[in-house]
């Protein structure tokens, strides 16, 4: 059968199978894990802990690989001011962003982060803050701990982008896919998990490539760049499928416009990395 026919057929059979099922229900996952007595935990904060201690995990082996010459105590200061920069930067990023009016006339929702809203390109800006002040007073430069934290981060947000999609938030446009799900709060049209399509992209698969090339010898910046590079185009290729939320230009949102300076970072740190690699090579 000819290839292009065959396709047809393929593409034809799947609306055939989307008409047929409709959309997939939303599974309305209660976003309160565990509660003891008048306090409660939330899933939101439970995946954000598990990203942040496995991304520490990550960051322990590579600093052991590298005999790197920090101490337990330098490692953990180093993470509590990460996870600080990611969580103030996230934050203060996703309030700007997103209905600042309604945060200036209530200024203590600003701290109701168990309710979701948190900017990932804020939290960059955040963890680089923490991370020049750290390398400061560490015996390694900024471009070497920025490596360690770039390789675990993708997990982080992994389970970031999972409790975005607990959470019932952030949800994706309106589609007739057979996988589409209908949300609370988004109307009776069906739309994207789009949280899902980027936990897979933005966590999973940059995960995967820096993890696999952070075994192997490399020059000094490579993996952040590479990661810089990877979040930006998946995050403004993802924003095709995701409801916008935040400022929009023409038909660019907010994301991806502020992908393109961040992947214009990553391709100057990959050009850098190889100057340097080239010129250790000839040397």
């Amino acid at each position: 059968m000819d290839p292009l026919a065959l396709l047809g057929t393929a593409l034809a059979l799947s609306d055939e199978v989307g008409a047929l099922v409709g959309a997939i229900t939303y599974p309305s996952i209660d976003p309160v894990a565990l509660e003891i007595g008048p306090f409660s935990v939330r899933w939101y904060g439970l995946t954000y802990i598990l990203g942040f201690a496995l991304t520490a995990l990550v960051v322990w082996d590579l600093i052991n690989r590298g005999d790197l010459p920090l101490t337990s105590s330098d490692v953990l200061d180093m993470l509590i001011a990460a996870a600080a920069g990611v969580l103030v930067g996230a934050r203060l990023g996703h309030v700007i962003t997103h209905d600042f009016a309604s945060y200036l006339s209530e200024p203590l929702s600003v701290f109701a982060v168990w309710d979701g809203g948190m900017a990932f390109h804020g939290g960059a800006i955040g963890l680089a803050v923490a991370g020049v002040l750290m390398a400061r007073r560490l015996p390694v430069s900024f471009l070497t701990l920025s490596d360690m934290v770039v390789v675990g981060a993708p997990l982080a947000l992994f389970f970031g982008r999972l409790a975005n999609f607990v959470n019932g938030e952030l949800w994706g446009r309106v589609a007739d896919v057979p996988w589409a799900m209908v949300f609370p709060g988004a109307g009776p049209d069906p739309r994207h998990p789009s949280q899902l399509y980027e936990g897979f992209l933005e966590g999973f698969v940059v995960f995967v490539v820096l993890f696999a090339l952070s075994r192997k010898e490399r020059p000094e910046g490579m993996l952040t760049g590479l990661f810089f590079i990877l979040y930006g185009v998946f995050r403004a290729g993802a924003e095709f499928f995701r409801e916008p939320y935040s400022l929009v230009l023409g038909p660019f949102t907010g994301p991806q416009l502020l992908s393109v300076p961040m992947i214009a970072i990553g391709a100057w740190l990959l050009w850098r990395a190889w100057k340097k690699g080239s010129a250790g090579r000839s040397g």
